[in-house]
């Protein structure tokens, strides 16, 4: 379950860069759940065609993410975004004006990401 969600994140940041039928093939794997057998008989190819294509397209989403890193900044921007939060909620409750500079430098670190 763990592969298919993290297929389908890179997919989403990425998918753009494949083929038009790397796409269609990629999708109906990871979106639309499709065993190889199936994908196999809807685009008219092998089993061992869809497995290759799949095995090829995971390796390159992965390769755009080794260079591009988009996910893994996405991510951190995600935790950043939360600990702001978490502090604007502390910091209103105890008016602590310590913790608007962490807020602010929590800012910078996502500025920093962009």
């Amino acid at each position: 379950m763990e592969k298919i969600v993290e297929q389908g994140i890179l997919y989403d940041f990425y998918g753009e860069l494949l083929t038009r039928h790397q796409q269609s093939v990629y999708e109906d794997l990871v979106v639309h759940d499709m065993s190889l057998g199936e994908i196999a008989e809807e685009h008219g190819i092998t089993r061992q065609a869809v497995f290759d294509l799949i095995r090829r397209c995971d390796r390159l989403l992965q390769g755009y993410e080794e260079r591009l890193k988009l996910v893994s900044k996405f991510r951190r921007t995600r935790e950043y975004v939360s600990e702001i939060r978490r502090l604007s909620a502390e910091c209103r409750e105890t008016k602590d004006m310590k913790l608007v500079d962490e807020i602010s430098g929590i800012s910078e670190k996502i500025l920093e990401l962009i």
